[in-house]
């Protein structure tokens, strides 16, 4: 099994360097970026479906769940990091040959913004990564279905909001207020709501441990993506720095949420 899995993750690199669209610019730090955080969501996916054999039969979901949200994020950067250099390099071509000035160059390349690639991927992996909080509490304690539901609600208000923001369907600041206050429900659910009661109560340390881990990086972690909302709207976006922002925040909450999966996991396990 491990074998095929390394076997898979191999056949993938050549997708990986050949899919891009067009040759990475070192001059461009946001394409850079987009490069890093597809090797990574590769390198964790991989990994995790790996290292599944080694836990209990109670933590394999969890890790696959894990698995999942690294993988589907890894395939919607292959198209996302293509977007932003196919840009980049056709500004950066209109510089060299005179049509552009620089500040042209530098709107033009920002002008094009892979963001309904991301809300996809995000309107897939963040309930992905709230089922995650129902699966830690099922493997210690009876947890009722109707707290999963409370969360997964409260997210898709999340991530259409901020779509329909940054996608000028609504008022950006309006739907960016409405996904910051489902973003707080959801972190008053995991600590002080049903969830975090049912945590405190479970008697189980690893779990407790990794659902105190993901809980912290849903509050912290997930205050990352607000930056780069707020950046990317308005009359001068700065679509430049948005998607360096959440790229960063996706390589952070996405990877290390799996690992404090894999590390309670292997704990109870051994």
């Amino acid at each position: 099994m491990k074998f095929l899995l390394m076997l898979i993750g191999a056949v993938a690199l050549p997708v990986f360097a050949a899919d891009g669209g067009a040759d990475l610019n070192p001059a461009d730090t946001v394409g850079v970026s987009f490069w890093l955080v597809t090797a990574g969501m590769l390198a964790a996916t991989v990994f995790f479906l790996v290292e599944r054999d080694r836990v209990h039969g109670k933590w394999k979901t969890s890790l696959s769940v894990a698995a999942l949200v690294t993988g589907i994020a890894f395939w919607h950067y292959l198209y996302m990091r293509g977007v932003w250099s196919v840009s980049w390099n056709e500004s950066m071509q209109g510089l060299v040959e005179g049509g552009m000035t620089e500040a042209e160059a530098m709107a033009a390349a920002e002008g094009s913004s892979p963001t309904t690639y991301r809300y996809i991927d995000w309107l897939i992996t963040v309930p992905l990564q709230i089922i995650e909080f129902y699966l830690i509490l099922k493997v210690c304690t009876n947890v009722a279905s109707s707290m999963f539901w409370k969360l997964l609600v409260a997210s898709l208000v999340m991530l259409v909001g901020g779509y329909m923001g940054e996608m000028g369907m609504a008022n950006a600041m309006v739907c960016g207020v409405v996904a910051l206050l489902a973003w707080i429900y959801i972190i008053y659910e995991v600590f002080a709501g049903e969830a975090g009661k049912l945590n405190a109560s479970s008697g189980n340390a690893a779990a407790q441990s990794a659902f105190g881990t993901i809980r912290l990086i849903v509050t912290v972690g997930w205050a990352i993506y607000p930056i780069g909302y707020f950046l990317g709207i308005g009359e001068n976006p700065d679509m430049g720095n948005s998607n360096l922002i959440y790229n960063l925040a996706d390589f952070v909450n996405k990877i290390a949420f799996g690992l404090a999966i894999y590390v309670a996991a292997v704990s109870d396990s051994e």
